[in-house]
């Protein structure tokens, strides 16, 4: 291990490189030819062109999602202590006042501010050697910073339904099948099986809180004697996945379901929940089939809800897929996707010989690939509405919701500043980094533009 700042020379790099082991290991490699896989691909492509036109309500509001993470070390107390800040950004783009816009010459830049509304919520967590109260361990306050943030929180100043309601609503999904239970996360009881309740309760032997919330096991993700960038960010992405579903919820209380055919909804990311608190992700899903079969009686049509991933092992693949032999890319025709089956992945994207279909126990979308009119790749997940639409040993148009209306909009709002990425996820994360309306409430606001819209 080097010491921090110091680095290996070419020299001996090279010698590693072209040693003879590392030549046989490489030549020892099965490497697939992506270039006559393209030429495949290429051919089973699903053109935009040749889908039906659907008589769905297009989207003229864009409802965005990100969320950001920024770890803070404590100057005082134990050393290499930390926190994390974690905030969530919803922002609201008009895409009728962009079109108004887009056609003058010179736009008024008020007019430009208009076209979008945001709403932040901000939590604080600890970290490790960071305690508030003596007989507080620093797992233990993280443990209840979880708990008191999500109760602290919603979408809606009303308090109509806080983000712990919507995740105590998921808890009790996931405890009609509970599978192998979490362990106990005080200390010294580490070998019992933890009974979750909602609320908080008390653990018998030690007199100390179990929160709800400790069935997500964030609280395993904590190093105890260094960063823990790692934890917020799975921390962020629970609350944003959870922050998501407290708004259709919201929505469906106070009977506003009817309005969101008008909305369409992007979440940074694909529609997955990892690690620790993984099974979020079949309890979202059950809701969000649910709701969109209530507001589907209302509307007429299933809600559009996509996630975009802009990094990874999918989007590089995308990339050489649309590049041939020779390195030119914009192989894949245009205005085309192609739809991935679970057998596709495992064979070409994520070499996998697990019966289990890809994604099974943390996704609730199925992604497909999308060269947008302007030559953009995109990766989309879209959200998944029943049994058939969530089967991955085939990849049928019926298997994802209102593709030709994907379709079009991803043209409408795809980035051409930023590879693999839409503009409202642009604005919401650029919200989330810097969130502008720091502690206010203004999701209130955002409805209020939604049920305007309606009534146009």
């Amino acid at each position: 291990m080097s010491f921090e700042g110091e680095f290996a020379h070419y020299e001996p790099l090279r010698r590693i490189f072209s040693s003879e082991k590392v030549e046989t290991f490489l030549q020892g490699l099965h490497v697939r030819d992506i270039a006559t896989n393209a030429s495949d691909v290429v051919t089973k492509v699903i053109k935009k062109k040749d889908l039906e036109d659907s008589n769905n309500i297009k989207p003229t509001l864009i409802l965005a999602i990100d969320g950001s993470v920024a770890e803070g070390d404590v100057t005082k107390g134990f050393p290499n202590a930390n926190y994390g800040c974690v905030t969530v950004a919803s922002v609201l783009i008009d895409l009728d006042k962009i079109s108004k816009i887009e056609t003058e010459k010179f736009p008024d830049p008020r007019a430009v501010n208009e076209t979008e509304s945001a709403s932040t919520i901000e939590s604080v967590f600890p970290g490790c050697n960071v305690f508030q109260k003596e007989n507080e361990a620093p797992k233990e306050y993280l443990r209840r910073q979880i708990y008191e943030e999500l109760k602290n929180s919603s979408a809606f100043p009303d308090g109509v339904e806080t983000l712990l309601d919507t995740y105590e609503y998921l808890l009790s999904i996931k405890l009609r099948n509970p599978g192998n239970p979490p362990k106990c996360p005080i200390e010294g009881y580490e070998d019992e099986d933890l009974v979750i309740q909602k609320g908080i309760t008390t653990h018998q032997a030690s007199g100390k809180p179990i929160y709800s919330t400790d069935a997500l096991r964030l609280h395993e993700l904590m190093n105890p004697s260094s960063s823990n960038g790692e934890m917020y960010g799975q921390i962020m992405s629970a609350f944003e996945k959870i922050w998501f579903v407290n708004i259709l919820r919201s929505f469906e209380k106070k009977g506003w379901l009817g309005t969101l055919r008008r909305v369409a909804f992007f979440i940074d990311g694909p529609l997955a929940v990892f690690s620790t608190p993984s099974w979020l992700a079949n309890c979202i899903s059950e809701e969000i089939i649910r709701i969109n079969n209530v507001q589907k009686e209302l509307n007429g049509q299933d809600m559009m809800i996509l996630g975009i991933e802009k990094t990874g092992t999918f989007c590089n693949y995308f990339q050489d897929l649309d590049t041939n032999r020779e390195g030119i890319e914009d192989i894949f025709p245009r205005e085309s996707a192609f739809l991935i089956t679970d057998e596709y992945i495992k064979k070409n994207i994520i070499f996998s010989d697990s019966p289990k279909p890809y994604g099974e126990d943390t996704y609730y979308g199925r992604k497909f690939f999308y060269k947008t009119a302007s030559g953009q790749r995109l990766v989309p997940v879209v959200a998944s509405f029943s049994d058939k639409e969530k089967d991955l040993s085939t990849a049928e148009v019926s298997q994802f919701s209102r593709l030709k209306d994907i379709m079009e909009l991803l043209d409408q709002l795809v980035s051409s500043r930023y590879p693999n990425s839409i503009t409202p996820l642009i604005s919401a994360h650029a919200e989330a980094a810097i969130p502008f309306n720091m502690g206010q409430k203004l999701f209130e606001q955002i409805a209020r533009q939604i049920i305007e819209r309606e009534k146009l």
